[in-house]
């Protein structure tokens, strides 16, 4: 089951990557600005690196620092990575995760584009980050922890990576209430960042799990039917997509998804049971010291 769902937000999110959706479109460009990225932010990046689907700005929250390392999972087209390589200035990395070939491929165009010199691109799954334990001072995402099938996987990577002291800023979607029977069980709702998203009590609760502190959840407020401001962004027969692209066989599970989670949330209103947060936790500069079983320790 998890190498299907895998293998379904693959199909998806190569075709968004594929397609022409850019901040040069006005659809595009409104879900952005829904989910807090100014103008500004806006136009100092690659067009090519939004593509409409966030669900807020980590980095306007994490207060990001010169001279730090940044990763950022499931990157996309590059988006924060770029905000945040101006953040960490050319002493700094910006690190980008993804598991889709085509949104790493678009991310690395962007960057020789834009001729940014501290960033990189990995090819990897989020629960298999492929950086050295305690070499990252700061983990970003934007609405990607959702779609891991093992998020728990996820929060150890994270804490894996991050240094003592590192912090976690993260947008993400998370439930406050019961999600209908028809999305909970729907692979399109799942691909869609909705079915896969796990309660706010369970996100903190794994966290903590995870060995994390001062865990934080915040409902940003933010409505989630700002997506509809871009039609058929998910799908691969979007306006903005080639049409060649949409006749491919390989585009076939793309178009279908979108479709299904189409029907499904023009029958169920998204904010009454889920929320796009802002998630930040803090990795433990010390690790607490495990009990002494033996009697002689404590002598």
């Amino acid at each position: 089951m998890a190498e299907q769902i895998l293998e379904s937000v693959r199909s998806k999110y190569g075709a968004v990557a594929q397609s022409t959706l850019s901040s040069n479109d006005d659809g595009v460009k409104a879900v952005a600005e829904a989910f807090g990225y100014s103008a500004e932010e806006l136009t100092s990046v690659p067009a090519e690196a939004n593509m409409g689907l966030s669900c807020g700005n980590p980095t306007a929250t994490a207060h990001i620092r010169r001279g730090e390392v940044v990763v950022d999972l499931g990157s996309g087209g590059g988006l924060d990575v770029f905000l945040a390589s101006k953040m960490v200035g050319p002493e700094g990395r910006a690190v980008g995760i993804d598991m889709t070939p085509a949104m790493i491929e678009r991310a690395r165009a962007n960057a020789t584009a834009g001729g940014y010199a501290n960033v990189e691109f990995y090819q990897s799954t989020i629960d298999r980050i492929p950086l050295p334990d305690a070499s990252v001072d700061c983990v970003i995402s934007n609405c990607v922890l959702n779609l891991a099938p093992d998020k728990p996987a996820v929060f150890r990577e994270i804490a894996r990576v991050l240094k003592p002291g590192g912090r976690v800023a993260v947008s993400d979607i998370a439930l406050k209430g019961e999600l209908p029977e028809a999305v909970a069980r729907s692979m399109a709702a799942y691909v869609g960042c909705i079915a896969g998203a796990i309660k706010i009590n369970d996100y903190r609760a794994g966290l903590l799990a995870a060995g994390f502190e001062h865990v934080e959840i915040v409902d940003s407020g933010a409505d989630l039917n700002a997506y509809t401001k871009v039609e058929h962004q998910s799908g691969c027969c979007s306006p903005a997509m080639d049409g060649e692209a949409c006749c491919t066989p390989a585009s076939d599970t793309a178009a279908s998804l979108h479709t299904e989670l189409t029907e499904l949330l023009t029958q169920h209103d998204l904010n009454a049971a889920a929320a796009s947060v802002k998630v930040y936790a803090i990795k433990p500069k010390t690790v607490a010291s495990a009990p002494c079983c033996d009697p002689t320790c404590c002598a």
